[in-house]
């Protein structure tokens, strides 16, 4: 195998870890907007808190990966690691918005109650 063949293939074992904690991320953001529905608001914030760290966890490979070309290095293109990218960033769209939707259920619900007492 020649430099650039690894170079590729240490490409694509990062875009699949990023893929793959991107993917997990997305499962945990599912699971807690699905508790936000059932007024478990302290779950699905526990839940959103461990999907950011497999969002960050494939944010840094990306960064590390990036951050080589800006040091000079020729950077390789890989559709795989392009859609990895995309996946995070969709992700951590998602993760955003849920975060939002907890905390805008959770005080519609306060105030729905406090209004039934």
């Amino acid at each position: 195998m020649n430099d650039r063949e690894q170079e590729l293939e240490a490409l694509y074992l990062i875009s699949m870890q990023m893929i793959l904690h991107a993917g997990d991320a997305r499962n945990d953001v599912m699971e807690a907007l699905k508790c936000c529905e059932d007024e478990e608001y302290d779950r699905a914030e526990k839940i959103l808190e461990k999907a950011n760290k497999d969002i960050v966890a494939s944010h840094k490979l990306q960064t590390e990966t990036v951050q080589k070309e800006a040091q000079g290095e020729e950077a390789i293109f890989s559709l795989l690691f392009a859609h990895a990218q995309d996946t995070l960033m969709t992700v951590k769209s998602e993760y955003e918005i849920a975060k939002r939707l907890v905390r805008v259920f959770r005080r519609i619900d306060e105030k729905i109650d406090g209004k039934k007492a």
